[in-house]
């Protein structure tokens, strides 16, 4: 048996597997959310608690596991003694004090040379601004720690007295993928190159450790494994790991992630590159802002629960008989597939005609739409792997499926990270451990989801739409001229997928 555990923003959960990935069992503890306004906060001593229960209840009444495989939340702050107990809360990767920080750095060109140099954008929660804001207001929290680590790390410290990261967690924002080091010069360019001391040494492929005791229903010496953090262990967990091959998180943000043989240091600097196992694959990540979320804000709108949202994209044809939407609704507005504080939502093409399902299904379109800009920005030429809390629906998915134009493998459940985290454990330390598994087994679909024809070619000539759309609606720099839009061409699938009633004009 092995057991993989999730360290999730709210949730920890802890899924039991068999040798041949079937899931014997899942337990999960909420974990909570402080502070207010741009200060977002969580106890340590709190969320290490429910690592243990989770796996605890996991274990309770089975065979001991024979490896424990930890991943997580990834970026934010989480400082730590010498003993990995906790010195303040943690500061998590949705944090915004740092957002002043990050601006000035994008002003001055500091973020693009960060860029240039290791592939990864710079954003208010991720650990460089935070360990800047702390060493500019809070220099004393730095000075009783002597641990700067992620969530999986600390809770890997506290089980194993091991202290390192992976280099997944590594990545954001001071390894020098090149060397696969952490890089001095990006430290000091944001300023804390005298706080290098406190980065954990990267364990490559990934740290490890024995259980010290403490928890029930693992024994001391049961090997236990942290790594690689949640965005790369679910698309391990989903079987993606060829160059070109991609995996989509449809949750509450878009998580478009796409296996990549080299970092583009030269392209637009957005999103990130996160190193896995092998010295020539990475993970490019680019995290939207828009997910689930928005759909939330439509159905709040207009009082529409969850369970409806499949029958209402039923109920009006591709193209909401002409209401589209922009999905940034987002305060910070969007990080991915472009960078722009100032994106907002929008809908257009409403008149009294319009009904809650042209709302509903022209916002499932746009979410759909921005996932596969994000996807092909990030390189997507192989297959597409899909998983969260967005795929129950089946017919979101099928949407999905023509608006990228390609089947979607729908990863297996439950917990495609915490699968993840154990496949990679496995790989890492397996001839040590005696351990080997089918990953072609683990890794196999729940079920593929194929496109129809009709609906790709509708959605190719909607999505160029939507893409005019948005560079419309960004801001344009000092001075630009604003380009106004042509009229739009008729639909090529219109005759097969129903009636498109032209757009309004602002």
């Amino acid at each position: 048996m092995f057991v993989g555990v999730d360290m999730g923003t709210s949730v920890a959960k802890a899924v039991a597997f068999a040798d041949d990935g079937a899931a014997l069992g899942v337990e999960s503890v909420p974990i909570s959310l402080g502070g207010r306004g741009d200060k977002v906060e969580q106890d340590i001593e709190e969320v290490v608690r429910a690592a243990t229960e989770v796996v605890g209840a996991v274990t309770a009444g089975r065979t001991p596991p024979a490896l424990v495989a930890l991943t997580g939340q990834g970026d934010g702050l989480w400082l730590a003694d010498d003993r990995g107990r906790a010195v303040r809360p943690a500061l998590s990767w949705m944090d915004g004090r740092a957002g002043s920080l990050v601006k000035e750095w994008m002003d001055d060109g500091t973020a693009e040379r960060m860029y240039r140099r290791t592939g990864n954008v710079l954003f208010p929660g991720s650990p460089g601004p935070l360990l800047a804001w702390l060493d500019r207001h809070e220099p004393h929290s730095l000075d009783a720690a002597t641990t700067a680590a992620s969530c999986k790390d600390i809770i890997h410290l506290r089980l194993t007295g091991e202290r390192s990261t992976d280099l997944s967690d590594a990545s954001v924002p001071f390894l020098d993928p090149r060397t696969r080091a952490y890089s001095p010069e990006a430290l000091a360019a944001l300023g804390i190159g005298h706080r290098a001391g406190l980065l954990p040494p990267i364990a490559a492929p990934l740290p490890y450790g024995e259980a010290r005791g403490g928890v029930p229903g693992l024994p001391d010496g049961t090997p236990v494994t942290s790594g690689p953090y949640d965005l790369p262990a679910c698309a391990i967990g989903a079987g993606v790991t060829e160059p070109g091959d991609g995996l989509l998180i449809v949750g509450t943000t878009l998580a478009c992630q796409v296996v990549v043989e080299r970092v583009a240091f030269d392209e637009e600097p957005v999103g990130f590159h996160l190193a896995l196992a092998r010295p020539d694959r990475h993970m490019r990540a680019l995290p939207a802002m828009t997910g689930t979320v928005a759909l939330d804000w439509v159905l709040g709108v207009t009082g529409t629960a969850h369970e409806q949202v499949s029958g209402l994209l039923d109920a009006t044809p591709r193209g909401a008989r002409g209401v589209t939407a922009l999905p940034y609704l987002s305060p910070s507005g969007e990080r991915a597939p472009f960078v722009d504080h100032t994106a907002r939502a929008e809908f257009t093409g409403l008149d009294l005609r319009a009904s809650r399902a042209d709302l509903v299904r022209g916002m499932c379109e746009a979410i759909a739409f921005a996932a596969r800009h994000c996807l092909e920005a990030a390189g997507l030429t192989g297959e597409l792997a899909v998983c969260g809390g967005g795929t129950r629906s089946q017919a979101w998915l099928r949407l999905f499926a023509d608006v990228i134009g390609r089947p979607l493998r729908v990863a297996r459940g439950p917990e495609p990270g915490a699968r993840g985290a154990v496949l990679a454990a496995v790989a890492a330390r397996g001839e040590q451990l005696g351990q080997e598994l089918d990953v072609a087994a683990w890794t196999a679909p729940e079920t593929v989801v194929d496109p129809d024809p009709a609906g790709v070619a509708f959605y190719d000539e909607a999505y160029a739409d939507y893409l005019f759309r948005v560079e419309s609606a960004r801001a344009p720099p000092h001075g630009a001229a604003v380009h106004r839009r042509p009229a739009p061409r008729p639909p090529r699938a219109a005759a097969a997928t129903g009636t498109r009633r032209p757009a309004s004009r602002r």
